[in-house]
């Protein structure tokens, strides 16, 4: 019977991206996954946002490369937009001094070319139940299992919205622009992509209160358009629907503990924050990358799920997860406040922010994973 050292759990972009990373090590992986993505994962309408960091391992893992030029599309400037007439703050890549701010990417597509890295991985076996092992790295998700079952506490704090994600198309050329619109009791993304028209698409991400959210996915098809453009007030061109529509309530959720003897929470098991920042595969990706140092910098004499060893993935982790929950969490609820004194505050410190050249560049690198 083949011995493993670590056994993944997951099927997602964090569990293939660990045991791709774990298995360039020389560590014998068992990743407990189904083989191939799912035909709703290979149709999924969503849209990454990743940083430099993010792009940073999967070049490392032999996936970004790889990937189809439609897949990726990279963001040049960045629009954000109060519920104020003239709030404005503004992103470019040029005066930031990168050449992009971000990439957007079709997860459908980075899903799949996960599983084709996965078949030439020599020292990654993909097993059907889960097997012995030193280490098991629960990748599972939100909706984890296992982590239950070890006792681990994953309080959620619901905010009582739901995101909805498609495809769109526009009638003008994106130019690589993103937009987004905070406001009470909305925050609107429009995110560059190739897909389904290159130079003239956009992943949704809309976060709706949960009752507007359900009108508005049973609406149809004209009625919705017709918010969405009432919605984007034409910035970002003439909008139409270019894919079904998805949608999953939102929360915001820490696991306590991350570690403990033998096994590891990263991804969405450990952590969930608003998707406002476009943040949530980065942190994922950013706890492989940690816990892959973690593992490679480990006393010969240590076990791979030995909890000292463990502890350090946790310090390596906690503060930046912790930062960006916290952040997203205040800023959605300054702008989904109604209270006028409040969005007098957010809508003049917007504009205010626009013009702090040595802040926006401070944010610019936090948010690129610098």
């Amino acid at each position: 019977m083949q011995s493993y050292e670590v056994l993944v759990r997951g099927s997602g972009c964090v569990g293939r991206s660990l045991a791709l990373a774990l298995g360039a090590k020389g560590l014998r992986v068992a990743l407990l996954a189904s083989a191939e993505p799912s035909q709703a994962q290979r149709d999924d309408v969503r849209s990454y946002a990743l940083n430099a960091a993010s792009v940073r391992l999967l070049r490392e893992l032999k996936v970004w490369d790889s990937l189809a030029a439609d897949a990726i599309t990279p963001v040049y400037d960045m629009k954000i937009r109060g519920d104020a007439a003239g709030s404005l703050l503004e992103f470019s890549s040029w005066t930031q001094g990168v050449a992009e701010l971000a990439f957007i990417v079709d997860a459908g597509a980075l899903e799949q070319q996960l599983a084709q890295a996965l078949r030439f991985a020599p020292h990654v076996q993909r097993v059907d139940a889960a097997v012995p092992a030193a280490l098991t790295a629960l990748c599972e998700g939100r909706d984890s299992a296992m982590r239950g079952e070890l006792g681990v506490k994953f309080e959620k704090h619901s905010y009582g919205h739901r995101a909805i994600a498609a495809r769109l198309t526009t009638d003008r050329p994106h130019q690589g622009v993103a937009h987004q619109w905070f406001r009470s009791p909305d925050i609107l993304a429009l995110l560059p992509i190739a897909k389904p028209e290159p130079g003239a698409s956009f992943g949704l991400v809309w976060s709706l209160p949960e009752a507007r959210a359900d009108e508005l996915l049973a609406a149809g098809e004209t009625l919705f358009e017709q918010a969405l453009n009432e919605a984007s007030q034409g910035e970002a061109g003439r909008l139409s629907l270019a894919s079904s529509l998805s949608s999953w309530p939102l929360a915001l959720a820490r696991a306590e503990p991350l570690i403990g003897p033998g096994w590891a929470l990263l991804g969405d098991a450990a952590h969930l924050v608003h998707p406002l920042a476009g943040q949530g595969l980065n942190l994922g990706l950013a706890d492989v990358a940690a816990l892959t140092s973690v593992i490679a910098e480990r006393e010969s004499w240590r076990s791979l799920g030995d909890e000292k060893l463990l502890r350090r993935y946790v310090r390596a982790r906690q503060l930046d997860t912790w930062a960006m929950g916290e952040l997203t969490d205040g800023l959605l609820k300054m702008f989904a406040s109604d209270a006028a004194a409040l969005r007098t505050l957010r809508n003049t410190g917007m504009s205010a922010l626009n013009s702090l050249a040595p802040l926006k560049r401070w944010l610019t690198q936090r948010a690129l994973g610098a």
